[in-house]
């Protein structure tokens, strides 16, 4: 998914189970972060600043909504405990961050796996992207403000 290309018409699943699409945001600007897994250290950091700056972004005009692939019920526990504002989509199949490219190999400690590429998109009103924000440029605790 590049800058200029339409986001696809259905997005996924979010934690209840409630098909997520791209219509569900006409009008509004919408803020797609991927992030690579709940309840650790940099996606909660992410996370909570998304959510304390929440009614800004809203003023803004934008919509949130992350996504990973965590399950429904990994999704329910992080948005509860971190009282999350906003849907989380459970992409357990990987066809979203696949779609958007966000999903490749990565390594740790030397170890190499798949995983999720912290990146967030900026999606205007008519579904098209608008911006990139790249791994590399995401500051977890002050997220809200790049996006602003």
């Amino acid at each position: 998914m590049n800058v200029g290309d339409k986001i696809p018409g259905i997005l996924g699943l979010d934690e209840n189970g409630k098909e997520i699409k791209a219509s569900d945001f006409k009008g509004k600007k919408l803020v797609l972060y991927f992030y690579p897994k709940d309840s650790t250290s940099g996606c909660t950091a992410e996370a909570c600043n998304l959510r304390d700056n929440y009614s800004e972004l809203r003023k803004a005009g934008y919509e949130v909504l992350g996504v990973s692939v965590d399950d429904a019920t990994s999704h329910q526990k992080f948005i509860s405990k971190n009282g999350l504002p906003f849907n989380l989509i459970a992409d357990t199949d990987k066809k979203l961050v696949e779609e958007f490219g966000v999903w490749g190999e990565k390594s740790m400690y030397g170890r190499k796996y798949m995983g999720t590429f912290r990146t967030t998109f900026i999606i205007n009103e008519d579904g098209i992207v608008e911006r990139i924000i790249s791994p590399k440029e995401i500051k977890t605790s002050d997220h809200a403000k790049q996006i602003l």
